[in-house]
């Protein structure tokens, strides 16, 4: 199953940090800074053990199927035309940038 944007809930900043510390944060912010990563640590260790392999199978994603490529076919990340590297637009711009592609 491909998830986009538009199947997600709308969320709303609502002047809080996101991650749980109760931090203020800035008007449209979600996180003060770096805390999305907190979060995302935070979440990994109480769900997934604190491994990434266990967070990609269970979510259906490993050896046998890409996240990468998931992430390429819902139109968020795209595919360098030369080679096989996967990324967002401005990652794959400057991969190609780099790699002279």
């Amino acid at each position: 199953m491909t998830t986009t944007s538009s199947d997600l809930p709308r969320l709303i900043p609502n002047g809080t940090c996101w991650c749980g510390c109760g931090a203020e944060v800035g008007r449209g912010a979600f996180f003060t800074r770096g805390h999305d990563k907190v979060a995302e640590g935070a979440l990994l260790a109480a769900r997934y053990g604190g491994s990434v392999a266990q967070l990609l199978e269970h979510h259906g994603f490993g050896p046998r199927r890409s996240v990468g490529q998931a992430a390429v076919d819902a139109g968020a990340w795209e595919k360098c035309p030369s080679c096989s590297y996967l990324g967002t637009p401005g990652s794959v711009r400057h991969h190609r940038g780099k790699a002279g592609h």
